[in-house]
């Protein structure tokens, strides 16, 4: 039984597929995080005032609203590079050159004296990332098979952290010995990881009707999705959308305040948190992707679900009990675990609910909605605490979490036979794709 259980894992990693979603995720991974991590670190050494590098917040609006122009990237093929790489693969290539570009400029400008100039070279860069996960969420919807979305988009965002490493870790190494101009050249050779997969890959062979007008591009993506759902089952999905992460997310907005009013220091948040939450994440997205391949998502969404909840109760026993390193660290680590493996499921639910015809639009669109509990979260829950203390509030976030589990009944039900048959069906093409 262990040597099946190991054949199957390796055959479900060991495929082209998921080394397409590695340098998809690493690609996608490396723009965002030049601008969270690395450019702020450039200004602040640079003498750039706190107020000012808080503006550089902004520039991240272009992630927000992605949707906007993603029916030109289902619509329209770039004609300079659309005949020898088509549709998706034109965007990817074209985005990932002028990112090269962008990111490799950056040093050339002093921010004491030319900083609205770094700014909208920063919003070009976020534009052009954002540009880039449009079309890589496009492209890998279209060459996974529905049961293999969790894994692959588990693969995906785990090479997206990795590639944080670089701009947050790497290149700031090299500033304290190289000037800033020589680090952003390096930094932006990076993405030639990208270009590189965008040359090797082939363009998805999927037999789907693209929009022919831009009309049809902004219309047909609702008209597509209603029309296959129904309007009863279409509102159910975007209802659960909206509400299967809303406890968690709701949890973990005000962690570090929380960890403070118990009596942590910051420096121990910092080790805890650090490394009691990155690998669980990662290894809970991995395990969560492996585990669809054998269960389905229906099923994953329920029992990884349960997780996210029994999670959340932790905090509130940590609320209870109080300081302590070592529950702290087991706290942390569950919460996170169980973060890994109901993003996998969720991802690879709304994946799967896009029609590939417009995947770039549709996943826009879904991926922007699921942020609102996030965003609203954020705004109401020191409100919440103030009100009803750290305990109660966590009881209430578990609550929250309730509603999304109960729509499972009609949007993901137990015992699906459709899904079984697609799992069947892809175990079965798995074994013939090894690496």
């Amino acid at each position: 039984m262990f040597r099946k259980n190991l054949a199957f894992i390796k055959d479900a990693l060991l495929n082209r597929r998921m080394l397409i979603c590695i340098f998809t995720g690493f690609a996608s991974g490396m723009p965002l995080y030049l601008l969270i991590s690395l450019v702020p670190a450039w200004l602040r050494t640079e003498g750039v005032g706190l107020k000012e590098i808080g503006f550089f917040a902004l520039i991240g609006l272009p992630y927000t609203w992605k949707f906007l122009w993603s029916p030109l990237l289902d619509r329209y093929q770039l004609s300079l590079f659309s005949h020898k790489f088509g549709l998706r693969r034109s965007w990817m290539f074209a985005t990932q050159i002028l990112l090269v570009l962008a990111i490799a400029a950056l040093g050339f400008f002093d921010p004491t004296t030319q900083i609205w100039t770094i700014a909208w070279l920063c919003l070009a860069i976020a534009f052009l990332s954002a540009t880039q996960d449009i079309v890589l969420d496009a492209y890998r919807r279209q060459i996974l098979p529905d049961q293999e979305l969790g894994l692959g988009n588990s693969i995906h965002v785990n090479a997206y952290r990795i590639a944080g490493l670089i701009p947050g870790s790497l290149s700031l190494i090299l500033a304290d010995t190289l000037p800033w101009q020589q680090v952003f050249t390096i930094t932006a050779a990076f993405m030639f990881v990208g270009i590189g997969l965008t040359i090797s890959i082939a363009e998805p062979k999927a037999h789907v009707r693209h929009p022919t007008t831009l009309q049809k591009a902004i219309a047909e993506p609702f008209q597509e999705f209603f029309s296959r759902q129904g309007i009863r089952q279409a509102s159910l999905i975007l209802a659960f959308m909206l509400l299967y992460k809303l406890g968690d997310s709701m949890a973990t907005a005000l962690a570090t305040p929380f960890y403070l009013d118990l009596g942590f220091s910051l420096t121990e948040i910092g080790f805890i948190a650090k490394h009691a939450a990155l690998w669980p994440m990662i290894i809970g997205g991995i395990l969560g992707g492996i585990l669809m391949l054998k269960i389905g998502i229906n099923r994953a969404l329920w029992l990884f679900g349960l997780v996210q909840i029994i999670s959340i109760l932790g905090f509130a026993v940590l609320a209870n009990i109080g300081e302590g390193l070592w529950l702290l660290g087991l706290v942390i680590s569950f919460e996170y675990l169980g973060v890994g493996l109901g993003t996998a499921a969720f991802v690879a639910f709304i994946a799967r609910s896009t029609h590939p015809a417009f995947a770039a639009t549709q996943l826009a669109l879904f991926t922007a909605l699921t942020a609102v509990p996030r965003t609203v979260a954020s705004s109401v829950t020191g409100i919440i605490v103030e009100g009803v203390g750290w305990e109660n509030f966590f009881y209430l976030c578990t609550a929250l979490a309730i509603p999304g589990m109960l729509l499972l009944f009609k949007v993901a039900p137990w015992n699906s036979a459709s899904e079984s048959k697609s799992a069947d069906d892809s175990s079965e093409q798995t074994k013939t794709e090894i690496s």
